[in-house]
């Protein structure tokens, strides 16, 4: 039998505020733990929550980013569940009444074609505390710190149909959040994870399969195993006669295995209602206008402008526009040279390959717009050659200092002086007339031994252009 894989993806993102969502503790990580677990959060007789006016200012932004329907009137509810990490008894979530409904994304499949994908809901809600296995000798610790964090529940329909569309699918939404500025889409330290529903059903049926899901993946890698291992073991089981049950599942990396962890709870298990402490969330058309007005270039359109303004190819434009912080950098760089591709060039190679190296984000990059712009200015006007040029940029990236001082310390100048040329020509013809023979009796590939040795000669300083016109008219003499 033929099988197809049915995958919703329910995206936790950590919004990037100062304070928690119902009070004004630190968000800030790494704290000491349980530094950061108010009285709010722990629930305590005669505190109550304020919610904070910033999380429901991103959720907007979000909503408007992916086309939805800002609701004007949401609602928060109470999530009743016993867990040592809530100490409330509940969590504060939306249910009925989220604060953004509908929406889309599109990703872009192996072959090159677009795939719509709809999304839910996103609604707010607070996170839970931490439990805590490692160095605890048998015994489990709780971390409150992240008790009342605040999150955006990003919730998909069932129409991904494979684990690299998930993972596509997940990649779009970790670089709208991080663009649009409500998330830092932190994997590390759990600011950006998701829960995966999958079900696998005979092909043409219509009718959907038995999900399991798989809890808090926080991995691109991790996400796409756990969704294949787990499609393996549905189909497995099914072929073998037996049925698929409704549960969470927990992947261990480790092992590289899911494993069951408690049967699958529905919406009324956690006897949801309305919470009592909090007001309606009312948003005015003021408000909507404002969230709009602050988003910025998304990133698509980004992209369609990069190609039509920059003349830039697809394939280097999705690298320039994966980041906003990458764009900018481009922009900022091209701003200074005019020449759209060359920044493109050094800004996906050189640039990019030392800050994986060193395992840097751009916004901290060794090696600013400006003083880039400096480096390429000198290949530009010919003081430098494009080889002398990527010794530069390494000198600037591990010495610090501009281009025009590392030139000038190292007596990098390009020589550009016809005269100077020519006598290094002339002595090269001399030094190797098999060569020059063979090139006059048509073997054009040996012009290419002939100027690495002028090169050579020169300790790589002579114009490249200049010395191929030089040698050309000299040899044809």
């Amino acid at each position: 039998m033929q099988w197809e894989t049915v995958i919703g993806l329910e995206i936790h993102a950590q919004l990037a505020t100062h304070s928690k969502i119902f009070s004004g503790a630190s968000t800030a990580y790494g704290a000491e733990p349980n530094t950061q677990a108010c009285l709010v959060s722990l629930g305590y007789p005669g505190v109550l929550p304020v919610l904070n006016r910033e999380v429901v200012v991103m959720a907007a932004r979000f909503g408007m980013a992916i086309g939805a329907n800002v609701s004007q009137r949401s609602v928060f509810a109470r999530k009743n569940y016993f867990y040592p990490d809530l100490p409330k008894g509940y969590q504060i979530s939306q249910l009925e009444l989220p604060i953004v409904e509908g929406g889309h994304i599109d990703i872009v499949l192996e072959d090159g074609t677009e795939k719509r994908i709809n999304l839910t809901r996103a609604h707010l809600e607070e996170d839970a505390g931490k439990s805590m296995h490692e160095n605890m000798e048998g015994q489990t610790g709780i971390d409150l710190n992240r008790a009342g964090t605040p999150l955006l529940e990003i919730v998909s329909e069932p129409e991904l149909s494979s684990a690299k569309e998930a993972v596509a699918y997940m990649r779009r939404i970790h670089q709208l959040v991080r663009y649009i500025g409500i998330s830092d889409g932190n994997m590390q330290e759990g600011s950006f994870r998701c829960d995966a529903n999958v079900s696998v059903r005979p092909v043409a049926q219509a009718e959907l399969g038995t999900r399991a899901e798989l809890k808090n993946l926080n991995s691109f890698r991790f996400i796409e195993k756990a969704i294949n291992l787990e499609v393996e073991r549905q189909i497995e089981l099914i072929e073998d006669g037996g049925k698929v049950v409704q549960e969470t599942r927990l992947y261990d990396s480790d092992r590289d295995e899911t494993r069951s962890m408690r049967s699958k709870e529905e919406a009324n298990d956690y006897r949801y209602f309305p919470d009592p402490d909090l007001l309606p969330v009312v948003l005015d058309d003021e408000f909507l206008q404002a969230a709009r007005e602050s988003l910025p270039e998304l990133p698509q359109a980004k992209a369609q402008r990069f190609m039509s303004e920059y003349s830039l190819k697809a394939a280097d434009v999705e690298l320039l526009t994966a980041a906003r912080a990458t764009a900018d950098y481009f922009e900022a760089v091209t701003a200074e040279i005019d020449d759209p591709k060359m920044a493109a060039n050094w800004v996906s190679g050189e640039l990019s390959a030392a800050l994986n190296r060193d395992n840097l984000e751009i916004e901290v990059s060794k090696i600013d717009a400006a003083s880039l712009a400096g480096l390429l200015k000198r290949i530009q006007d010919n003081t430098i050659s494009g080889k002398i040029a990527k010794d530069v940029f390494a000198a600037m990236w591990e010495e610090g200092g501009d281009a025009d001082s590392i030139i000038d310390s190292k007596g990098l100048k390009q020589i550009t002086d016809t005269g100077a040329l020519e006598t290094i020509v002339d002595q090269v013809i001399a030094d190797n007339p098999d060569q020059v023979e063979q090139f006059r009796a048509g073997k054009e590939k040996v012009l290419g031994f002939l100027v690495g040795q002028i090169m050579k000669a020169s300790q790589g300083k002579a114009n490249p252009g200049q010395v191929n016109q030089i040698l050309r008219t000299k040899l044809s003499t």
